[in-house]
């Protein structure tokens, strides 16, 4: 049987699969262990923190968990951010700045910044590396570095069940509806109706989900 090339003797390349292996379950372990889930020491620092839900390790960066609402059921990926307000000086009252309801997916390597209100619906999927603001930075002073300056923030709402592409961008102000689609990479600004997909930058809606009445979820009118 012929070895791979550069895998030493039988006896290096035994000890290396056998150290893979080690350290693969050492991960795996460790993802396992110090992915938060509720009663943990950080979830208790939440706002909220539904029964089933996780924050997959490792965490990019949390910050102002006191203001930030995690519904039943949902998963933050890996690599993710959950962000409220800016610095512990600022003040945010006992409101929660941050809402993602039940059942959610984050993708992996997502960022959710509020600086304002971000509401989520519940059963809403995002892929990797979605990032979701109310928040920007200003440019009004040229006398300023852009970085210290702050333009107001502007709520942002993901309707119930909507999907959020790979690298979708939400940006302050934006109002998406229920059971949207919003195209991989497309930059969303301004609002989105129930049942439509958007694509672009910015996002436009290209096509209407519920074109044929009735398109009502039971029980409604």
């Amino acid at each position: 049987m012929s070895e791979v090339p550069g895998s030493g003797p039988p006896v290096v390349g035994l000890a290396r699969r056998v150290v893979a292996d080690v350290v693969d379950a050492s991960w795996a372990t460790l993802v396992d262990w110090a992915t938060i889930r509720p009663g943990t020491r950080r979830a208790r620092r939440f706002r909220a923190f539904g029964a089933g839900s996780a924050i997959c390790f490792p965490v990019a960066a949390l910050f102002g968990e006191r203001h930030i609402d995690l519904g039943a059921g949902t998963v933050v990926g890996p690599y993710a951010t959950l962000s409220a307000g800016v610095s512990p000086a600022h003040d945010l009252g006992d409101e929660a700045v941050v809402r993602i309801g039940d059942r959610c997916l984050i993708g992996k390597g997502s960022g959710i910044v509020g600086h304002a209100r971000i509401d989520i619906g519940d059963d809403v999927f995002t892929g990797h590396h979605v990032y979701i603001t109310d928040a920007n930075h200003g440019y009004e002073d040229p006398r300023l570095p852009i970085g210290q300056q702050f333009a107001p923030a502007k709520p942002v709402c993901i309707g119930e069940g909507s999907w959020l592409g790979h690298g979708a961008i939400v940006l302050p102000g934006a109002r998406i509806g229920r059971h949207v689609v919003v195209g991989a990479g497309s930059v969303v600004t301004g609002a989105l109706p129930d049942y439509s997909v958007a694509v672009g930058n910015p996002a436009r809606v290209v096509r209407d989900r519920c074109a044929h009445p009735p398109c009502v979820d039971a029980g409604e009118g």
